[in-house]
């Protein structure tokens, strides 16, 4: 499959950004930030953790390094996640992670396997033609139970073949220089995501209050769908454990090299979350949410829960789901409430408002206040925290902003 076959030019700037990532990998800083994580998700945090994630890369480039010249689409991506990690390391590291080795992205199949067959009906809104974050205006496609046929099961399964002429071309790219692996499959169990985009926000509430026997069929038939994705990665040992990485968060808990690159269920992650429903009572979270996820839950051996809901009023419901890890805080829930909340063995995911960061007139020092806050929560309760700053649509293309959020949450971790 020539297909994937580059240019000697284009081999030669693999082999370059390679080199320097695998300087950046093989670093004693990162030898001291893995072991940190490891100790932390096993239990001992000797102080909280940061990460910086979904950062506006449109708006980043100040030197030109940016820059990616390879066209082919798949050898794009690996010149651009490279150069994207050397960059943060450089400006932002934070604690993020760097693999000893180079992630391959995965080829699979059915690359839209989680819409089960259901093309997205939208109407989209984009104020900056070069960020690629966007507003969406869904129609809804289920109006009778008879709808919920169009659900089909999708399977995943990685396109062997064609990883097969990626792993021959990267061979003659990158031996001598960097161990390389592809990454396994992220399972985002998000299913109330896929329904929003399927029926739109709107016409979600108006059915969990007119047709909620519909939303439960809906429901139904995607849960046993995702059953079957778990049984297929578990079977095939798909599910990722080469990033350490799952929804922004660090899942580091022994050193890389101990780590098989792909693993089964019982030491994969997913993560999951139910958006839409910071704006209906816990007991529809109950009910919707909590009772078909945590069959899911209970097949996987990790969890991580929540993205940009508020889950602080609803976490006794919550944290009754198995093999959760870590939990998600967004600025709308109160740090106090969830720390007192949060059971002791999972960690807490706090999420720093982006606003304070990426408004028009960013507030370096109120930045700093909610952090204080929330460290001092979680001190106050003996929780775990980590702080991922993310979903940074933009910075008004000034990357300095982010920068300095990135010097500021070092200094206040620092200070634990």
């Amino acid at each position: 499959m020539s297909q994937y076959k580059l240019q000697p030019a284009e081999k030669e700037t693999l082999r370059n950004l390679a080199r320097e990532y695998m300087t950046c990998a093989l670093s004693d800083q990162q030898k001291r930030i893995q072991r940190l994580w490891a100790d932390f998700n096993n239990g001992t945090m000797q102080r909280p953790m940061i990460m910086i994630d979904q950062i506006p890369w449109h708006e980043m480039d100040v030197d030109g390094s940016l820059v990616c010249t390879i066209l082919h689409p798949y050898w794009h991506t690996v010149e651009q996640d490279l150069r994207r990690k050397i960059y943060q390391y450089r400006h932002m590291p934070a604690d993020m992670v760097l693999p000893p080795y180079l992630c391959l992205p995965p080829i699979l199949k059915d690359p839209d396997f989680r819409y089960m067959g259901i093309p997205v009906s939208e109407t989209v809104v984009q104020t900056d033609a070069k960020n690629d974050i966007m507003s969406y205006q869904f129609h809804n496609q289920f109006e009778t139970m008879a709808d919920v046929e169009k659900i089909k099961q999708t399977y995943v399964a990685h396109d062997t073949e064609a990883e097969q002429a990626v792993l021959e071309e990267a061979a003659a790219v990158f031996s001598g220089i960097a161990p390389y692996y592809f990454e396994g499959i992220h399972l985002n169990m998000g299913l109330w995501d896929i329904i929003s985009m399927w029926m739109s926000i709107e016409e979600c509430y108006y059915a969990l209050v007119d047709d909620p026997e519909l939303l439960h069929a809906i429901m139904e038939r995607c849960t046993q769908v995702a059953l079957r994705w778990v049984q297929e990665a578990d079977a095939g040992k798909l599910f990722d454990t080469a990033s350490g990485i799952c929804h922004c968060s660090c899942t580091l808990n022994k050193p890389f090299e101990d780590i098989p690159p792909v693993g089964s269920a019982k030491n994969g992650w997913v993560c999951a979350q139910a958006q839409l429903f910071s704006s209906v009572a816990p007991s529809v979270t109950r009910e919707f949410e909590v009772a078909y996820m945590s069959r899911i839950f209970a097949q996987v051996g990790n969890v991580y829960y929540g993205c940009c809901e508020r889950l602080d009023d609803r976490l006794e419901t919550i944290c009754t789901m198995p093999n959760l890890r870590k939990v998600s805080c967004r600025p709308w829930s109160d740090p106090d409430v969830f720390a007192e909340k949060l059971p002791k063995h999972i960690i807490m995911s706090n999420k720093p408002n982006p606003a304070l960061v990426c408004a028009a007139c960013s507030e370096p020092e109120e930045f700093r206040k909610h952090l204080r806050k929330v460290i001092a929560a979680a001190k106050r309760n003996g929780t775990r925290l980590e702080m991922i700053l993310k979903d940074l649509s933009s910075v008004q293309y000034h990357p300095q902003r982010l920068w300095e959020a990135h010097k500021i949450m070092a200094e206040e971790v620092q200070n634990w």
